[in-house]
């Protein structure tokens, strides 16, 4: 049970900070695109922010779940 419950909270807690993260960031990632992107460039901007956020996310979950086999979590 102890596993179980230590699993459900690594799951929790991943998907807690991830909205937490995006919410924070969102404003600054999206000032600094504008700061290096000329105006005008809105489309471009959307997917600069889309492919900094998800290499954010998969570095992120690539390594809890690195952290999750070294503790015996994922059994």
């Amino acid at each position: 049970m102890h596993k179980a419950f230590l699993k459900q909270m690594q799951t929790l807690l991943t998907t807690a900070f991830g909205l937490i993260a995006a919410l924070a960031w969102n404003t600054a990632i999206t000032t600094l695109v504008h700061t290096y992107l000329p105006a005008g460039s809105g489309l471009v901007m959307l997917f600069v922010y889309a492919i900094v956020i998800t290499a954010l996310a998969v570095f992120v979950g690539m390594t809890l779940a690195r952290a999750a086999t070294r503790i015996g979590l994922d059994e």
